[in-house]
């Protein structure tokens, strides 16, 4: 549904603080070659471990992913938990901001179906 009520301006969404500015940090926190992949995992997942994790994201090493993730937790996105045990381990959980990343993904998802719904349809029911 278009948002009706406030009258869009180049300042509005151009300006300093304006939208064009905010949807595009939002993009950047999560752009890269394995961000939305570390992200779609945990949402499938309450909290994978860091060996889990890499395991899914198949070709993706150690320091990559160590990036990845360490970009996300300082956007807020995942939360990483240390265990000083023995042995040691990590895991990664989505934060309350992550998870409302989904409501948003979502969106994304469907505005790309239906702006060519011949790619996304074929072969699925």
């Amino acid at each position: 549904m278009p948002i009706t009520h406030k009258k869009v301006t180049v300042e509005t969404c151009m300006g300093a603080g304006g939208s064009a500015q905010i949807v595009d940090e939002a993009l950047q926190a999560i752009r890269g070659r394995w961000k939305l992949a570390i992200v779609f995992h945990l949402m499938g997942a309450p909290r994978l471990r860091f060996n889990e994790l890499q395991r899914a994201l198949e070709g993706v090493s150690q320091k990559v992913l160590t990036q990845a993730v360490r970009e996300l937790e300082r956007d807020g996105i995942v939360e990483r938990t240390v265990y000083d045990e023995t042995p040691p381990h990590t895991d990664y959980r989505l934060t309350e901001v992550g998870m409302a990343l989904q409501l948003a993904l979502r969106a994304l998802r469907d505005w790309n179906v239906a702006r060519s719904p011949e790619r996304w349809t074929v072969g699925r029911k």
